[in-house]
């Protein structure tokens, strides 16, 4: 009796309950931290910690400040301004990049993909000073859009190589038909490759994305009085005053939900796309 298709079977099933394990393994503390947003400061600080207490929006009434004063909405949209504008960079600068390394004929390109990513292995805390000292010899402290010039260039290489990977799969005989019609290299990229590398394209923007909006040390050195960003208002709940768990998960969920909703709104895009760039 041949055992293969029951070895299989038995095996796609622990392969799947992995899976699904591992799932919850990484939705529980999301989970438990909107259920604890919803409790009141007393019942956060219980130990062990009641499941089964009442809700409040006490903790969401202290974040948008109803007891401080202080207004989330600044932080907020600083971030979102720093991480869709040096996103919309990024994708702007890495299209045609990737497109050069993959379709021409571009001589060592494993080199120069190589030197691209060789430059996010440099620790983010070696290149601080030096960044503070040109940021306060030019005058831009503090400034919003000292953040997207610094998000876009470290999300460039990262996305230069992921479009390379996705644009290599585009059919090569559509860019020499687009050739001898006459189009040109920005009709070839806006109507030709663009809506083919599309999935590739949102999983790139979704990843610099969310790089840039989670994005702390660089935005709280640089940047944290009039251009802070929502993360560094998230850890000014960390206070010698105590930890509020209540209006910190309050303010933890509030923060997650931009990056939570592009990647919902960006999933089919986001799984087709990866998909794209892995299979040869």
């Amino acid at each position: 009796m041949n055992s293969a298709p029951l070895i299989r079977r038995r095996t796609g099933s622990l392969l799947g309950l992995a899976a699904w394990l591992c799932g919850i393994a990484f939705f529980l503390p999301v989970a438990w931290m909107v259920l604890t947003s919803f409790h009141s400061e007393t019942d956060a600080a219980t130990n062990p910690p009641s499941i089964v207490a009442g809700l409040s929006l006490h903790g969401y009434r202290e974040f948008f400040g109803a007891g401080t004063g202080v207004s989330p909405w600044p932080p907020l949209i600083n971030s979102l301004t720093a991480s869709v504008v040096s996103t919309l960079l990024v994708l702007a600068l890495a299209v045609p990049a990737a497109y050069a390394l993959s379709i021409k004929p571009v001589r060592k390109w494993s080199d120069v993909m190589f030197f691209f990513l060789s430059t996010k292995m440099l620790p983010l805390v070696a290149g601080l000073l030096p960044v503070y000292l040109v940021a306060q010899n030019s005058g831009m402290l503090d400034s919003i859009w000292l953040l997207v010039i610094l998000y876009t260039s470290m999300n460039l290489p990262i996305a230069v190589w992921m479009m390379r990977s996705f644009l290599s799969e585009v059919p090569g005989e559509i860019m020499e038909a687009a050739s001898i019609d006459g189009a040109g290299l920005h009709t070839t990229l806006t109507r030709i490759v663009a809506p083919i590398a599309m999935p590739g394209i949102a999983a790139t923007a979704l990843i610099s994305f969310i790089f840039s909006w989670n994005e702390l040390l660089f935005a709280r050195v640089l940047a944290g009085v009039v251009a802070g960003t929502a993360p560094v208002f998230l850890t000014g709940f960390v206070t010698s005053q105590g930890l509020f768990l209540a209006k910190l998960c309050a303010a933890a969920t509030v923060i997650s939900l931009p990056v939570l909703i592009a990647g919902f709104a960006a999933q089919d895009k986001l799984v087709q796309g990866l998909s794209l760039g892995a299979v040869k």
